[in-house]
């Protein structure tokens, strides 16, 4: 569940965390250490990150302005470290944020005994106020000019309306050029974060809405799981959890169970079913802890990934003498719109 919107006011303490105004000659690289300890996947700084350098990134760029009161954060400090071994890369990325929003659309049982589903969406058609926290880390695969550009390469603004020629009511569309490919490494804090995944995908080329909705944005192959919106086809919950919770952010595929008119357990009901994903979209691993207005992510992937499409969908860190360039943005109980910064970031092996 989402705290008070209050703690906003607390954020300039939170911010003291990692001060914004330090960070003016922010470093732009990230060095990934190789570790010869076990590294417990759980969310938490242990001594196994003591040794590897620390990059911090002030992001404070956003596509737009909502037009329905956002109240989310709009700049933030992003501090990265990265550790690998023999098999692994791993990363610990954490970033200030006083709200924990584990909201995602949910169902409140009203006083006349009906269900609505809350939504505050903008003037884009997405919402920023009923939704989840979620992280994003962008990776080069083979583009011409991501290395210059960071994430603006693939990032295409709509002009009166328009998206490349399509009709858009966002602000802005992700696509690349033809036959080049982006890894896109979406953590969602409902949606996959439950599950202790980051959700992996890939932007292509496709710039045709009535190709893919998305356009280039894709989820990675899998060959099951994943998550759902929890509506039947009368607009009411489809399912409740067969262990329900009042503050639970989604439900597990495993214990859901119908929803009958009569349901009085909790007054929500999350808006979300979801199950671990199977395949190369769950290459994955992460373990997301909120603490006093602190999200820290832990994240663990193969250095190279071998399923189905992984040369054209996965960055692959085969070549440890390499610079790897990438981008990062966060997303503050938001759709679509994001906190990213200008520019590329760098990875590099020790």
């Amino acid at each position: 569940m989402k705290l008070k919107k209050s703690l906003i006011a607390s954020s300039a303490l939170v911010f003291s965390l990692i001060p914004f105004g330090a960070v003016q000659a922010e470093n732009t690289t990230l060095e990934s250490v190789k570790s010869m300890s076990e590294i417990k996947m759980d969310g938490m700084a242990d001594a196994a990150w003591d040794k590897a350098p620390s990059m911090k990134v002030k992001i404070d760029k956003q596509p737009y302005k909502p037009s329905n009161g956002y109240e989310g954060i709009t700049r933030t400090i992003v501090e990265m470290k990265s550790l690998y071994d023999d098999q692994y890369i791993y990363f610990l990325m954490s970033y200030a944020d006083p709200t924990k929003s584990l909201d995602r659309f949910p169902w409140m049982k009203q006083a006349d005994g009906s269900w609505k589903q809350l939504s505050n969406k903008d003037d884009t058609g997405h919402d920023n106020t009923y939704y989840e926290d979620k992280a994003a880390i962008i990776w080069d695969i083979n583009t011409d000019d991501f290395a210059e550009k960071g994430c603006n390469d693939a990032c295409h603004r709509a002009d009166d309306g328009k998206v490349n020629g399509f009709d858009s009511k966002s602000p802005a569309r992700k696509y690349t050029q033809a036959g080049q490919t982006l890894d896109m490494w979406h953590w969602k804090g409902v949606r996959t974060g439950v599950n202790n995944q980051i959700d992996d995908q890939y932007i292509d080329s496709t710039s045709d809405p009535e190709e893919n909705a998305n356009w280039g944005r894709k989820g990675d192959h899998k060959t099951g799981g994943g998550y759902v919106n929890n509506i039947d086809e009368n607009g009411q919950p489809a399912f409740v959890s067969a262990n329900p919770s009042e503050n639970a952010p989604s439900i597990f595929d495993s214990e859901k169970q119908p929803f009958t008119a009569d349901y009085d357990k909790t007054t929500r009901i999350p808006g979300i079913i979801t199950q671990p994903f199977t395949g190369s979209r769950a290459d994955i691993d992460a373990v997301g802890v909120w603490k006093e207005g602190v999200w820290t992510i832990e994240i663990k992937r193969k250095l190279v990934t071998t399923g189905e499409q992984a040369a054209t969908q996965d960055v692959q860190f085969n070549d440890l003498t390499k610079v790897y360039p990438f981008g990062i943005s966060v997303f503050d109980n938001s759709q679509i719109n994001h906190v990213y910064h200008r520019g590329v970031l760098d990875l590099k092996f020790k």
